[in-house]
């Protein structure tokens, strides 16, 4: 293709114009469903309709409606235009041509709540350039829009399960699958990976029938297949939340008529609500929903029956994960173990909670670590949110003789002077080549570990493999429980932080609660 004219690729709804720049081309904003407005709302995406002539794809589009991110420590946040006409990914390859480069597709994370694919912090040209790959970013439906099951309570008249949101991810996955070829990337060997709420709809992806044969390897980061709601309690979140808006179930009409703004509004006087008021309802109220069709079972029980086989999983935690969220926790500092205590039974069981402390305590001290009870309750949280279901998702995949690769990336957040550890997030910028002084680091341990993690990542992504020629062998996780430690020095490790791994195991996952 000439270089010298902006490049246009055919898709399967028409003519896109990106343009070339610095040995990619790059394409932005493309339709990849029907815009989810008016009658279409809380339904699942439909098609785009063909458009004609050549649509221009140079910039970013709308995202999904939403409230600004509480937690803005990793950089500054970026306005951009929200509407519910949000529908749209994002893509930089280094060819149009039949080369059939390995794809990636990124779902970002935020809570199921914000976020989008063109935050800053997801610009695909490092890798893309570097790993001679296509890469993918996309937009999803989030919150009361996205991941609310209203059909229980409208008796069906809004027929919403609450994975609409995922139903979208799904959508740009085929459209991936039916278009990607023209990017020069290869249809048969396309990777999912996400952070947070990103890494828990990778994760939830693997158990969900529509999603089968749309990709062949996940790489859920912070977040694994235990994350999602029963119908029940799907339920009583709607019914609080029409609470909240003023609204009775059987005023369809009104319900329809609210306009994003005021969505999203109710949206974050619903949140504050449920944390006051209703913490049962867990830290994500909106989230998947077990609705016995789109979403059949608990993910890691439908991975556990096969459901995913021949994916192969490169799943991972950060060590300090509960570091970032301790910063709106204006009493964390000052926790006291009846308060402690108090918190963690409304996500375990009672009756497990004053072993898990014990066993956290010894683990910690025989370590050297602080044994504080904020410190503690931090670590119980780290594990129970995410390195738990990491492993445990891991070793369902083990027990399958499926490919399956384990992480904690251990490297630290210079910010605030370091009190944040090694916390949720961290490792985005890594991935990316985005990272910055104030939150990631710099210097030449952080972009030799940035180096790292992208080789691989992106090994991954070719060959189901992360082994590569700057980390080294890194082996399946097995009966060893074999992890690759991220940080300063990276190093395999046999059953780090085995002891408390070891408290979870008398704790069936029904006793842990939601989250």
């Amino acid at each position: 293709m000439d270089k010298t004219v902006e490049p246009v690729v055919t898709t399967t709804a028409g003519k896109v114009e990106g343009y070339f720049r610095e040995g990619l081309y790059v394409f932005k904003g493309i339709p990849y469903a029907a815009p989810p407005v008016g009658e279409r709302r809380w339904l699942p995406p439909e098609p785009f309709k063909p458009w004609h002539g050549v649509r221009d794809a140079k910039k970013f589009n709308a995202i999904a409606p939403q409230n600004e991110q509480q937690i803005q420590i990793i950089r500054a946040p970026v306005h951009e235009p929200q509407t519910e006409d949000c529908l749209f990914l994002n893509l930089w390859t280094p060819g149009l041509d039949n080369a059939k480069r390995p794809v990636m597709v990124w779902i970002h994370g935020g809570g199921f709540t914000g976020g989008s694919g063109s935050g800053p912090g997801y610009n695909g040209t490092t890798l893309a350039r570097r790993g001679n790959s296509v890469v993918v970013t996309i937009n999803y439906r989030l919150g009361a829009l996205g991941f609310m099951n209203l059909n229980e309570v409208t008796g069906g008249k809004i027929p919403a399960t609450g994975n609409e949101g995922l139903l979208d991810q799904i959508a740009a996955l085929k459209w991936v699958r039916d278009n990607i070829a023209a990017f020069g990337g290869d249809t048969g060997n396309v990777t999912i990976f996400g952070e947070s709420a990103g890494g828990m709809s990778v994760g939830t992806l693997l158990a969900m029938p529509q999603a089968r044969g749309l990709f062949h390897r996940a790489i859920p980061q912070s977040g694994a297949a235990s994350t999602a709601q029963t119908i029940e309690r799907a339920g009583q979140i709607a019914e609080l939340f029409l609470q909240t808006v003023g609204i009775k179930a059987n005023d369809i009409a009104a319900l329809k008529a609210l306009t994003p703004e005021q969505l999203v509004a109710a949206q974050g006087d619903f949140m504050m609500k449920v944390a006051d008021s209703h913490p049962k309802l867990g830290n994500l109220p909106f989230s998947p929903v077990i609705d016995g069709k789109e979403l059949p079972v608990m993910p890691l029980e439908a991975v556990k029956k096969g459901e995913s086989t021949n994916v192969a999983v490169l799943v991972g935690s950060t060590l300090n994960e509960w570091g970032l969220f301790s910063l709106n926790d204006a009493a964390f500092a000052t926790l006291t173990e009846p308060h402690a205590v108090a918190r963690l039974r409304r996500f375990i069981s009672a009756d497990y909670i004053p072993g898990l402390l014990e066993a956290y305590r010894k683990a910690r001290a025989k370590r050297g670590e602080s044994i504080s009870i904020s410190d503690l309750f931090a670590a119980i949280q780290t594990d129970r949110m995410f390195r738990i279901p990491a492993v445990r998702l891991a070793e369902a995949k083990q027990k399958q003789k499926q490919p399956a690769y384990h992480y904690i990336y251990t490297w630290p957040s210079p910010a605030l002077g370091g009190k944040l550890g090694a916390c949720h997030a961290i490792e985005l910028g890594f991935v990316f080549g985005s990272y910055e002084k104030n939150f990631s680091g710099e210097g030449p341990a952080a972009d030799a570990l940035s180096m790292k993690t992208q080789d691989a990542w992106l090994a991954f992504a070719r060959n189901g493999d992360p082994s590569c020629e700057s980390l080294g062998k890194w082996p399946t996780y097995g009966a060893k429980r074999e992890t690759m430690l991220l940080g300063e020095k990276c190093a395999l490790e046999n059953d780090p932080y085995g002891e408390e791994r070891k408290a979870w195991e008398a704790i069936p996952a029904g006793a842990m609660g939601g989250f």
